[in-house]
């Protein structure tokens, strides 16, 4: 099994990232930021947060599937808000894609917010609501839960603990408690917005789970596109059911303001 994590970062770095991602032999993706505006006719439309402009691949999860013939995609919208080409408002969304190549059964899948709700008028005000999906595969003659969050993003509190990253741990736990079964072989993923010491980690911990970033020793999870001073976001836990063949966070090619994840088990 080869599962790559990574938050695409609204395909910022499209010409990077797609043929890469084509030739990289992955069996399951766990991709966040993931934006998908079906019938945009534009390649790139932009996104406005007061000062914070980013320009963002517009038909990225379309694309994606393209990329990947020979998979299954599933997204996932955290939100639906406005994108802008120029002057004119368009209608987006934006969230998580798992993508399972298509040998693997998928016998069971599940999604929720684990903070806040779904809207589609706006994106909201920050933090804003975050979601969260886990499936359960069968590969390699045994079952497998693979779960994902984007974990909310605090401009007050940073990436430090606070109430409600605490609860966002718990509904992420409990999706994953409420899909596997025991004995599966699990993999907790995704770019968590909190520092190594967070409750996040230590919440599931107790379900049985270990960081393989932290535990391996690495530097952070930032590559040079990101320049404020805290290098740990994402982060790869896995229960001693995963027989893990390698584990790297990948620094080359650049493909996002985020470092790639990658497991081979």
């Amino acid at each position: 099994m080869r599962i790559l994590c990574l938050n695409a970062w609204g395909g910022v770095l499209h010409e990077a990232l797609m043929p890469w991602i084509a030739g990289l032999g992955a069996d399951v993706l766990c991709l966040q930021e993931v934006v998908h505006t079906p019938g945009a006719s534009k390649e790139w439309l932009e996104y406005r947060d007061g000062a914070h402009i980013l320009p963002q691949r517009a038909r990225m999860f379309d694309e994606l599937r393209a990329a990947l013939p020979g998979h299954a995609a599933l997204f996932s919208p955290a939100g639906s808000g406005l994108l802008w080409d120029g002057d004119r408002p368009v209608p987006s969304h934006f969230g998580l894609a798992c993508i399972v190549h298509q040998t693997i059964p998928v016998i069971g899948q599940t999604t929720r917010f684990v903070h806040g709700a779904y809207s589609d008028r706006d994106y909201g005000a920050h933090p804003r609501p975050r979601n969260a999906m886990a499936l359960r595969l069968w590969a390699g003659g045994r079952p497998w839960v693979v779960a994902q969050m984007h974990g909310l993003r605090d401009k007050a509190a940073g990436k430090g603990d606070t109430p409600e990253r605490a609860a966002q741990a718990e509904r992420f736990a409990g999706l994953i408690e409420g899909l596997a079964e025991p004995g599966d072989a699990t993999v907790a993923c995704g770019d968590f917005n909190v520092l190594p010491d967070s409750q996040t980690l230590r919440r599931l911990e107790r379900m049985g789970l270990r960081d393989l970033v932290t535990g391996g020793g690495f530097a952070g999870t930032r590559t040079a596109r990101y320049t404020k001073p805290d290098r740990f976001a994402d982060y790869l836990m896995v229960n001693d059911r995963v027989p893990i063949r390698r584990f790297d966070v990948l620094r080359t090619p650049e493909v996002s303001d985020h470092c790639p994840l990658w497991l081979e088990a």
